[in-house]
C-alpha cells in the first residue's frame, strides 16, 4: 500500500536502546517495523496475541519516555484489518501476508 501511494518506507532501519545493565550492555532494545522518512514517523504493526501486545506496548511506552522526540504510531490487529478492508483487500489470509485485492478497478500484474 505504501508503494502504491508512493510513500517512501524503510523496514526496521533503527534500533533504539531502552535499557542497559551496570556495565553498559544493552538489556532491552526496540526496532519499530517501519520508518516513513517523508513524515519522520515510525510505525509498529502488532497482530500478535494479547500477551505479546502488552509487552510491545510497554516497549513503545519506554521508547516514548527515552526518546520523546520520536514519533511512533502503533497499529493493532483491528487497525490492520480495517486498513485491509478500506483499501479493498480480502483478509482471508491477510495476517499471513497473502493479500488479494478485491476492490473495483484492480489490475492484475
Amino acid at each position: 500500500m505504501l508503494d502504491f501511494y508512493g510513500i517512501e518506507w524503510r523496514y526496521e532501519p533503527d534500533t533504539f536502546v531502552l535499557s542497559r545493565n551496570e556495565i553498559g550492555e544493552v538489556t532491552e532494545a526496540f526496532s519499530p517495523d517501519f520508518y516513513l522518512p517523508q513524515f519522520d514517523r515510525y510505525v509498529e504493526i502488532t497482530t500478535a496475541r494479547q500477551k505479546y501486545i502488552t509487552r510491545k506496548n510497554g516497549k513503545v511506552r519506554r521508547l516514548r519516555e527515552c526518546f520523546p522526540h520520536i514519533d511512533i504510531v502503533v497499529l493493532c490487529q483491528r487497525d490492520y484489518r480495517n486498513l485491509l478492508s478500506k483499501y479493498g483487500f480480502d483478509d482471508a489470509s491477510g495476517l499471513d501476508g497473502d493479500l488479494t485485492h478485491t476492490g473495483a478497478g484492480a489490475e492484475s500484474h
